[in-house]
């Protein structure tokens, strides 16, 4: 979607300016956010894109007033309503008031090791050939879907070329909708900076990308 999430190359946000020695966490609140986004996914059966969508989809002045670990929060409220594992009147109080949904699985304390480890491979068999080879000149569609994508708005009707092939894997648009994984393949598309922004201060500036074939057609 074109929310306020996709800051790429927009002229507003600025350098990105790195924290000296950052820590993983900046406070133990921030820890048990992103814990319990991770554990909450076992009973709740949503996936990554599906996640990643409740983050970002929100108004800008809410996403961009919050924190990182903020928006993983609320979007991790998000889901769990939407999935009425806890109601509004519970939010509000900080407290269960009702009695517990019923819920396939559970992530317990000791599986995380093994969670952990096995992550959420995205990699899937490949049944087709792919439309693309290295070298080839392409362009990246524009498009303006009303969920997620993993296509960034600063590339969208601009022409590359494909630097690597990254194999099939699942399609984030198709996965975030339940609409099922929708294989596709993946490739890494370099843009020249002049292509991207014509007034772009490096004359060598490449910038990759990479984007589903779905996301492409040839230039």
């Amino acid at each position: 979607m074109d929310g306020a999430h996709d800051m790429g190359g927009v002229p507003w946000s600025g350098p990105v300016q790195p924290e000296p020695n950052e820590p993983v966490f900046h406070a133990e609140w921030e820890r048990r956010a992103f814990a319990m986004t991770l554990a909450m996914a076992m009973p709740g059966g949503w996936n990554i894109d599906m996640s990643r969508f409740a983050r970002e989809n929100r108004p800008a002045a809410d996403y961009l007033g919050m924190s990182y670990y903020e928006i993983w929060l609320a979007g991790l409220v998000r889901l769990m309503q939407d999935r009425h594992l806890v109601e509004a009147d519970e939010i509000a109080a900080g407290r269960s008031l009702h009695p517990a949904k019923p819920v396939a699985r559970i992530l317990t304390a000791d599986g995380v090791a093994a969670m952990l480890h096995r992550g959420g491979p995205s990699e899937r068999e490949v049944t087709r050939p792919a439309l693309y080879a290295v070298g080839a000149r392409v362009r990246a569609k524009d498009i303006h879907p009303p969920t997620h994508t993993r296509l960034p708005r600063y590339v969208r009707g601009h022409a590359g070329r494909i630097e690597a092939v990254r194999g099939v894997h699942v399609f984030p648009d198709s996965n975030t909708s339940g609409a099922g994984e929708d294989p596709q393949w993946l490739y890494t598309v370099s843009f020249s900076g002049a292509e991207l922004w014509p007034d772009a201060p490096d004359p060598m500036l490449e910038v990759t990308v990479d984007a589903f074939e779905p996301y492409l057609e040839p230039a």
